[in-house]
């Protein structure tokens, strides 16, 4: 059975994965159902993160081994098949096929590279990820640490607006150099020490980080030197992508890390394949001796030598048989980690397109000497059809295959790192996002559950939150995210946390005493059910009872003098006018409906002029009932009973003809008023024109004050019933009622401006019926003497 020997070259910083590389060989070669007769080997190159040592490694690779001489081969068993890189910055200066980080392709990179593989899905599904996570754990102010190089650039040129977007800040960005050598990165974190004390000093709880190993070194040496420069402890957590790895060199071994304790990271999705821990545990470094792959980790991991001529004072001899597991976390651990199971994929994924380049070879049955098989002479490019169409099942039981842009169509694994004082480490996955998920939906399950390091989540804002009653005022010359809280204006409510504006409650709400919500309001009006409808009710027809007994009494005695003096007929209707009046507040009492409300001011307009006319009446006949009596005069010629009536039925005319021009262009209405009084619906007549509503009692009120000046000149006349005395102390109670109404109906608010027109509606009329009819009652009941003949001619004599 012929072996060939196809290399694949690896690329990367080698820091003990020799395990991973002997365990794909081992599988792969031992597997008969995968290249049977064919054996696979590979290089490891450390490119160190740097172009320049890139290229070199590249040129090393095309030279003969042992001999750099480009460009020629002197033998013919290192044939190179493919390529596997870490990430696109180092693709670009050397052409991989398939490449195991993450990261964000530009524009039209699949154009440029037809043939580029990558081995996790597009880094721009990270971000949308953590984007989520800042937002279901309402993370609003945080910080950006990204590494300073393209890859650094597009990160911050791609997050920095999406954050943005969707209301999230950041107080600072720090860029950390890409460095690979320890005495270069202890160098620059000394000479640099104060541009990274923004990170201490910062408010933010939580960093965002994007960057690689070498980034989190020099993380280390920055937390290693921050106490002695006086620098408080870094307590935050920390959101890392997938390319961040806790790896450490033997130099930082003990360490502490407790300041990542709690940490959670995007990383490509990784699984255990099978016989991988048993094959981990069983490896020993006398398994392959010469080429010095595991000889060196093992020094390096136990910090020992296996050489008994390199011992020195500062190392013991290694025994051979140390335990990996012994090893800590943060130097080499157990389980397949993502990076890793990256390769592990790549590396079958190359395998199983060989695969397929053999049995196409079988099916075409093409050999060369019956000996060597055309594979052999197989060249790169011609894995591309192959390797696009890939489709397979690992050890560990996924499914391998690429979409359509060359990426691995896989998930991300939301993991939270535990780390533990004595340098073990534990990942937890809480989460996975799923790129493939449909639009609306990638992800839905991004948190699934949470570790106990963050049951205690930390607050990350640059404001305290903004509680309901308040909304969020911007500072000044800072971020969106800094704000003030100011409390609600009135009338205006906030029912959540941090609302950007106070909102007004619907026209039939109102805001409650904190201004959180809304509450119905409660309609309000002067209802017969209520105390003071009540009361307003029984005056009413108290008064209205009085005034029926006054108008019988007066019918009974009609024809007694006290009741013929002074226009009998012109009293009557006074009397009725009165009674009316104090039945009008019924209709103002009451839910104010479209009947009522034209109603109540016109009748109660309507008949109080007819009272006052009445009155004026009465009084310009007592006055015009003396004028007539002086010699030659023509008054006595005039006088009569229809000049009393004719007074007040042309000055209740006048009202009527008002009402009638309100009525037709602008009659009152039902209306309801929700901002004179919180809480309240105020049910009410609007007047529909205050103008006439004014003209009205204007009207009124020059009636009142005629009969007034007419009653106060006619005071004094002898007459054994003069009523104008009477008159005058009713006109001045009636006019100090409503000069007072005025300003208590501007004042008051709700069913109390009804309660007002009430009380003086009945108030007035009240004087009007006590002035003016009280004296007459009194004798009529009580001093029947002097309503006699014999008792006016006694008077007269």
């Amino acid at each position: 059975m012929l072996r060939l020997l196809l290399n694949i070259y690896i690329h990367g910083h080698f820091t003990g994965v020799c395990c991973l590389w002997y365990s794909h060989m081992y599988e792969i070669n031992e597997d008969p159902q995968i290249l049977p007769n064919i054996s696979l080997g590979f290089h490891i190159l450390n490119s160190y993160y740097t172009a320049r040592m890139t290229f070199k490694a590249i040129l090393n690779l095309l030279s003969t081994q042992h001999r750099f001489v480009p460009n020629f081969k002197c033998h013919s068993q290192n044939n190179a098949i493919a390529l596997i890189g870490d990430s696109f910055d180092l693709s670009k200066h050397i052409y991989f096929q398939l490449t195991y980080g993450s990261f964000l392709p530009p524009q039209g990179a699949k154009k440029q590279m037809p043939f580029l593989y990558q081995m996790v899905p597009n880094e721009a599904q990270q971000y949308l990820g953590v984007l989520r996570l800042l937002q279901h754990f309402r993370w609003m102010w945080i910080g950006l640490v990204a590494v300073h190089d393209d890859r650094g650039n597009r990160f911050l040129q791609t997050m920095v607006p999406m954050l943005s977007q969707h209301g999230i800040c950041y107080e600072f960005i720090l860029r950390f150099p890409k460095l690979a050598y320890m005495d270069e990165m202890i160098d620059m974190a000394w000479k640099d020490r104060k541009r990274f004390e923004i990170a201490f000093e910062s408010k933010a709880n939580v960093f965002f980080v994007y960057g690689e190993p070498p980034s989190f070194q020099i993380l280390r040496i920055l937390l290693l030197v921050a106490p002695i420069l006086g620098l408080p402890p870094l307590g935050k957590v920390w959101i890392l992508t997938s390319h961040w790895d806790f790896e450490s060199v033997p130099l930082q071994r003990n360490w502490d890390t407790q300041t990542f304790h709690g940490s959670l990271s995007l990383s490509a999705h990784s699984n255990q394949p099978f016989r991988f821990l048993m094959f981990v545990q069983k490896v020993r470094p006398s398994w392959a001796k010469g080429d010095g792959f595991i000889q060196d980790f093992w020094e390096h991991a136990f910090n020992c030598l296996l050489s008994m001529a390199d011992l020195t004072q500062d190392k013991d001899s290694c025994l051979g048989d140390e335990k990996l597991e012994t090893i800590p976390g943060i130097l080499f651990e157990m389980n397949m980690t993502g990076h890793s199971y990256n390769v592990y994929n790549a590396v079958y994924a190359v395998a199983h397109a060989l695969n397929a380049v053999y049995e196409s070879s079988l099916k075409h049955r093409t050999w060369v000497g019956r000996e060597r098989l055309a594979i052999q002479n197989v060249q790169p490019w011609q894995l591309h059809h192959f390797l696009s169409s890939i489709w397979f099942n690992n050890t560990a039981g996924d499914t391998v295959h690429f979409n359509e842009n060359g990426e691995l169509v896989a998930e991300f694994d939301v993991t939270n790192w535990l780390m533990f004082p004595n340098g073990s480490i534990a990942r937890v996955k809480v989460g996975s996002l799923d790129p493939q998920a449909p639009a609306g939906q990638e992800h839905t399950r991004i948190l699934l559950f949470l570790s106990a390091s963050l049951q205690a989540l930390p607050l990350s804002v640059c404001s305290n939150n903004c509680y309901p009653g308040y909304s969020r005022k911007k500072k000044e010359r800072e971020p969106f995210c800094c704000y003030d809280c100011t409390a609600c204006p009135k009338g205006m409510i906030s029912d959540r946390k941090d609302m950007a504006t106070c909102i007004k409650c619907p026209e039939q709400q109102y805001p409650n005493n904190e201004q959180t919500q809304c509450l119905p309001r409660i309609p309000s009006f002067l209802s017969y059910g209520e105390t003071l409808g009540i009361i307003l009710t029984t005056l009413a027809l108290s008064f209205s009872f009085i005034t029926a007994l006054v108008f019988g009494l007066f019918l009974k005695h009609k024809d007694t003098p006290i009741v013929k003096a002074n226009n009998r007929s012109i009293t009557y209707i006074l009397l009725i006018s009165l009674l009316l009046c104090f039945l009008c507040p019924l209709l103002f009492i009451g839910k104010p409906g479209e009947v009522t409300c034209p109603l109540r001011q016109i009748i109660f307009s309507t008949i109080f002029s007819v009272s006052l006319s009445s009155i004026l009446a009465k009084t310009i006949t007592v006055l015009l009932a003396f004028m007539a009596t002086a010699p030659g005069s023509r008054m006595r010629k005039r006088m009569g009973k229809g000049l009393a009536t004719s007074i007040a039925f042309c000055s209740s005319l006048v009202q009527a003809a008002i009402c009638t021009v309100w009525v037709s262009t602008t009659p009152p209405f039902p209306d309801v008023d929700t901002h004179s009084l919180d809480g309240k619906i105020i049910l009410e007549c609007n007047e529909g024109s205050n103008a006439m509503f004014y003209c009205v009692l204007g009207y009124l009120s020059s009636l009142a004050i005629a009969s007034f000046i007419v009653a106060f000149l006619a005071r004094k006349l002898p007459d054994s019933f003069n009523e104008a005395k009477f008159i005058t102390f009713s006109m001045l109670g009636f006019c100090s009622v409503w000069f007072t109404f005025f300003p208590s109906y501007l004042s008051t608010k709700g069913k109390y401006v009804v309660a007002v027109e009430i009380f003086s509606i009945l108030s007035s009329s009240a004087g009007l019926l006590g002035c003016i009819f009280g004296p007459k009652c009194y004798i009529i009941v009580l001093r029947p003497e002097m309503n006699s003949r014999e008792h006016l001619i006694r008077r007269k004599k």
